[in-house]
């Protein structure tokens, strides 16, 4: 059912539908009529007052001719009875003409009564639209405010929405971060930590390797894992690939310097008819504060090892040479196994040894030097780092996607 509102024109009693007055065609159609009506009833008011004054005028001209013809009349004394009557007709006549003036008068009363009214419903009816159109714009403006707060609120869920993901990622992070960085202190204090049977099999194999680097004429023998005997069995050969003898090592690196390593040691080096017996500990004897003999074994730490190696090899390699030169002669194989064995030779290696120690000392200085510089550096640039991913992290929460990502900063995209 439709809910439009008519109205009857009180002029014309045409039904008009004020939502097409609402409209700008219905209006003018309106207005239209509305002009026709209006010319009509001035075009017919004003004939009527043009016939009203010709009336008007016949009348005075009338009532100017009867008083001249009444005058006359009246100076005519032999005035017959027909004339008085026509005279009385006349005056009749004359107030009858008075009444239709009188009535066409009130009639224009009338007219402009009923003007006045159609000017008042087209006022009333001017005043209509205009509350239309107020409504209207009203309406519209309201609706606009709506749209725009609508808008806002779904802008303002948006972002919190948004806040609540970035913290929830950020959360993630956070608890990511933790683990790892619990992770790798449980890494590194394992890895500093270790069991000593890891330490002493790394001790070994780096011995090894360091034999085998240095000295590539000799033949380095590994003992197996859970076989009693030696870690390690040097066989020396001179230039011309003649086996001048064996030194064989113990790899210890305990935190206590055990006494029975020596006698045990002796006992292996008898066994591979070894000449030289090396013990490489991390922990000196209480009474030895440096590399030295001690009970007919020498005993070295790790950097003193490789020249320790040098000096006992070039001795069994004289020695051979010695032997093979002046065979049967006993007194000088029993004068060098002396000089070997004695101050002159150890003092010897110490000086030697002492060289290597030094350089390998400064060396080692060098190294801890540069590698003190580097960890600065590194902890510098992760804090540069940090730092940076924390203000990226702060201006992102609030401005949110306004800023643009940086790719070695956000997490890798996963393929759908």
């Amino acid at each position: 059912m439709s809910n439009n509102v008519q109205i009857n024109c009180p002029q014309c009693n045409l039904l008009i539908n004020v939502d097409d007055v609402l409209g700008h065609q219905a209006e003018e159609k309106f207005k239209k009529v509305y002009d026709e009506k209006m010319a009509q009833s001035y075009s017919e008011l004003h004939q009527k007052q043009i016939a009203l004054q010709e009336q008007e005028e016949k009348l005075v001209k009338a009532r100017e001719r009867e008083n001249e013809l009444f005058k006359e009349k009246l100076s005519k004394e032999l005035a017959t009875e027909r004339e008085k009557l026509m005279i009385e007709a006349e005056i009749k006549a004359a107030t009858a003409s008075e009444l239709i003036i009188k009535q066409l008068k009130e009639d224009n009363e009338k007219r402009k009564v009923e003007n006045l009214a159609l000017r008042e419903k087209e006022i009333e009816m001017m005043k209509l639209q205009n509350e239309i159109k107020e409504q209207k714009e009203n309406f519209d403006i309201s609706l606009q405010k709506e749209l725009i707060e609508n808008q806002r609120r779904v802008e303002e869920e948006t972002k919190r929405k948004e806040a609540e993901k970035f913290d929830l990622r950020k959360k993630e992070w956070e608890q990511q971060f933790e683990q790892q960085r619990k992770l790798i202190e449980e890494m590194k204090r394992k890895s500093e930590q270790g069991s000593m049977q890891l330490q002493g099999e790394v001790q070994e194999i780096a011995l090894e390797d360091l034999l085998r680097l240095n000295f590539p004429y000799d033949s380095i023998s590994e003992v197996g894992k859970g076989v009693k005997g030696a870690d390690a069995i040097q066989t020396v050969y001179d230039s011309f690939q003649q086996e001048c003898g064996k030194i064989i090592f113990e790899s210890k690196r305990t935190k206590e310097f055990a006494n029975d390593w020596i006698d045990k040691l002796k006992a292996d080096m008898r066994n591979t008819g070894a000449m030289i017996a090396v013990i490489v500990t991390q922990t000196m004897p209480k009474d030895m504060d440096r590399f030295g003999m001690k009970d007919g074994v020498w005993i070295c730490s790790f950097q003193e090892v490789k020249s320790l190696v040098y000096v006992l090899r070039d001795g069994l390699i004289k020695v051979q040479h010695a032997h093979h030169t002046q065979e049967n002669k006993g007194e000088k194989m029993q004068m060098l196994y002396t000089y070997l064995t004695g101050t002159e030779f150890r003092q010897q290696i110490e000086a030697i040894v002492e060289g290597f120690t030094s350089m390998q000392d400064s060396l080692t200085r060098e190294k801890r030097a540069m590698a003190s510089i580097w960890k600065e550096r590194e902890k510098q640039i992760d804090k540069v780092i940090q730092n940076t991913i924390g203000m990226y992290g702060s201006v992102k929460g609030i401005a949110g996607n306004a800023v643009g990502n940086i790719q070695s900063l956000e997490l890798p995209e996963e393929n759908s």
